[in-house]
């Protein structure tokens, strides 16, 4: 039985708030996942989840967020291919079938509502934990001499991310060892070397 919501505060009640949203996403589904539901599965009221979040969509990436967070050690293997190897093998761990479902569900959501589509902007737009990975494994290149010293845009350290979604968006599967080699190979590396500074 969900403990009583006057004994769960800050914190606490912010993680079962977003343990339950994970629950209702692995159970229904994004297209009927509701902040009704969420509220009902963690013993406490909708007012409660609106003052955090605006609705399901932030709740949702909230919930994916903190329950499939970036791996916080950076891998260090001396190599800029190996690190990018191992930085999209972890990225494509983390994507699967219910990941590209909640973010078709949330693009949905964008066309029709735009505090969605702000939302989706504010996500793309602000530093991650995996911008900042890039940008630290992109700097230790730099240090060794593997590139020469680059711009990295924000786009362009968030490319990792877009470039393993869109894979399995399309194809429906999670990335082989060869398909990810050829990420990096054919488009990564590439994109890095073009964008030294002059």
């Amino acid at each position: 039985m969900a403990e009583p919501k006057s004994r769960r505060r800050g914190a606490e009640l912010e993680q079962a708030i977003l343990d339950a949203a994970w629950a209702e996403l692995s159970e229904v589904g994004y297209a009927r996942f509701t902040v009704e539901g969420v509220a009902a599965r963690a013993g406490t009221s909708k007012p409660v989840l609106y003052r955090r979040w605006k609705g399901r969509a932030e709740l949702a990436l909230a919930a994916w967020g903190r329950r499939v967070p970036a791996s916080p050690e950076l891998p260090d293997t001396g190599s800029l291919r190996a690190d990018m190897i191992a930085l999209f093998t972890r990225i494509s761990r983390r994507t699967g079938a219910m990941m590209t479902e909640m973010v078709a569900g949330v693009m949905a959501d964008a066309f029709r509502h735009p505090e969605v589509a702000r939302l989706l902007r504010e996500r793309l737009t602000q530093p991650s934990p995996l911008t900042e990975a890039v940008a630290t494994i992109v700097g230790r290149a730099v240090e060794r001499g593997e590139l020469p010293p680059v711009r990295l845009t924000h786009r362009a350290a968030r490319t990792p991310l877009d470039l393993v979604r869109n894979e399995y968006i399309t194809c429906g599967v999670a990335l082989d060892e060869a398909a990810i080699e050829e990420l990096v190979d054919d488009v990564y590396l590439p994109l890095l070397r073009g964008l030294r500074v002059e």
